[in-house]
């Protein structure tokens, strides 16, 4: 190879070293700092392909998805002078990745040790402020919801967002678990029976109603049918009406029929009624049929 295409190959081999120490991609899941000489310099970084000037830039990455943290059992007392242990966890992640630098150094360890001692701080003056009742039953998610909003008013300088804080375990102190079981129990069936008097009388405004709805069609639907009906009878006696005058004596022999059929043949039929009547007439009058 001829002394030019080596220094061709060392000029490529060097623009890609140059390349590949000059560029950094960010994903989705990351956030980036930019330092220049140990100070941030750009932290907005999108998902994607970036650039920097080696050897006066660097780039530190961090995690943008939510991290969890679990805290030992810790001791707290409550407005009765009772203590519990109690188990819980943080749900947070970075908000602003340059506060969260310059408060921990970056460090996930450090934020999440800060972040456990305000969340331990706000534990203490909310159950400070309950019963044990309150705590483990009846108040349990409106306490937490307290402690998330002292968690949230103190976090400010490092640059996380709480995403939930969650008891795991909370321990009774001896001779008091049976009293407050006890206690919770008869607060749940009272809840139950509430439950139930709130669904049963929801039933019957339910029955009522459909009563009313059903009584109320079916009145509709009666006076529809006698409508229909009185308009039926009217235009049949109004039919009737036209043949009769048409041929009065063949609309007479016809009706008579029609009696006949109806009266006579049957079983057990017994007629009181003269034999000359009216009724017989196309009977005993041949030239009538």
């Amino acid at each position: 190879m001829t002394q030019r295409g080596v220094l061709i190959l060392v000029f490529i081999g060097l623009a890609l070293l140059l390349f590949s120490s000059a560029a950094f991609t960010v994903r989705e899941t990351e956030l980036a700092i930019k330092f220049q000489i140990g100070e941030i310099v750009q932290t907005n970084y999108k998902p994607g392909l970036h650039f920097m000037v080696p050897l006066m830039n660097n780039v530190r990455k961090f995690e943008q998805r939510i991290i969890t943290r679990n805290f030992p059992a810790e001791q707290f007392l409550t407005s009765e002078g009772k203590i519990l242990r109690i188990d819980f966890y943080v749900k947070w992640r970075i908000a602003d990745v340059a506060a969260f630098y310059r408060a921990s150094g970056g460090e996930e360890d450090i934020a999440s040790g800060r972040l456990g001692e305000i969340v331990k701080d706000g534990l203490k003056g909310v159950i400070a402020q309950r019963t044990i009742q309150q705590v483990v039953a009846s108040q349990r998610a409106e306490f937490l919801s307290d402690v998330m909003k002292v968690a949230g008013a103190n976090i400010g300088p490092l640059g996380i967002e709480v995403i939930d804080i969650r008891v795991k375990k909370i321990d009774l102190p001896e001779g008091v678990s049976e009293s407050v079981f006890n206690r919770m129990k008869q607060n749940f069936a009272s809840q139950a029976a509430q439950t139930r008097a709130e669904g049963s009388e929801q039933r019957k405004r339910l029955e009522a109603e459909a009563d009313r709805q059903r009584t109320e069609i079916l009145t509709n639907a009666y006076r529809e049918a006698e409508n229909i009906r009185g308009e039926g009878d009217a235009r049949a006696a109004e039919t009737y009406a036209k043949a009769y005058g048409k041929n009065t004596e063949f609309y007479s022999f016809y009706r008579s029929l029609q009696a006949y059929r109806a009266s006579l043949g049957q079983e057990n039929d017994v007629l009181v009624i003269s034999p000359n009547s009216e009724f017989f007439k196309y009977l005993n009058k041949p030239a009538a049929r």
